[in-house]
């Protein structure tokens, strides 16, 4: 059964191992939690996924995000709240996810270069690849959005 906007439940409809695996596989790598759920929160943001930015801000608050940094994920380059790392990655995210024709710039690639080495930008590129991944599926099916609980974590802060 769907909720009103709820279009489908996709996890029931067809197996999506695929997009699990791509999941497990960048929580493998050793990607910083912390930047991870940043990075996943800003992608979120930018692709209009209300569903995943309920997520992830719960998840980060439960691994010990602060509040005033998730407030100010979407105007990160505003604020004084990320490392010079933390900016490399949302900068990435950003040219990543608003992939257009002309492609990720050599000037956001050397940017996230300055902080990245090559294994760790293509790990941050998976991790960034993956998040697309669901915010599309839940973009286009309208995921219900708010019954979401995060599991209990370590707190990375």
């Amino acid at each position: 059964m769907t909720t009103p906007n709820q279009r489908l439940r996709y996890p029931k409809v067809a197996p999506y191992r695929a997009m699990l695996a791509l999941e497990d596989y960048v929580r493998s790598t050793g990607i910083d939690p912390t930047l991870f759920e940043l990075v996943k929160l800003r992608a979120s943001y930018l692709n209009g996924c209300a569903y995943c930015v309920d997520m992830h801000t719960k998840d980060a608050r439960a691994a010990g995000e602060t509040e005033q940094r998730l407030y100010a994920v979407p105007v990160w380059r505003d604020t004084p709240f990320f490392t010079p790392r933390e900016r490399a990655a949302l900068a990435w995210t950003e040219a990543v996810t608003e992939l257009g024709r002309e492609g990720v710039t050599d000037e956001a690639y050397d940017a996230a270069r300055a902080h990245f080495d090559e294994a760790e930008l293509v790990r941050l590129t998976m991790a960034i690849v993956a998040i697309n991944g669901w915010n599309r599926l839940s973009v286009a099916f309208r995921s219900e959005v708010g019954g979401y609980q995060p599991k209990r974590r370590e707190a990375v802060r």
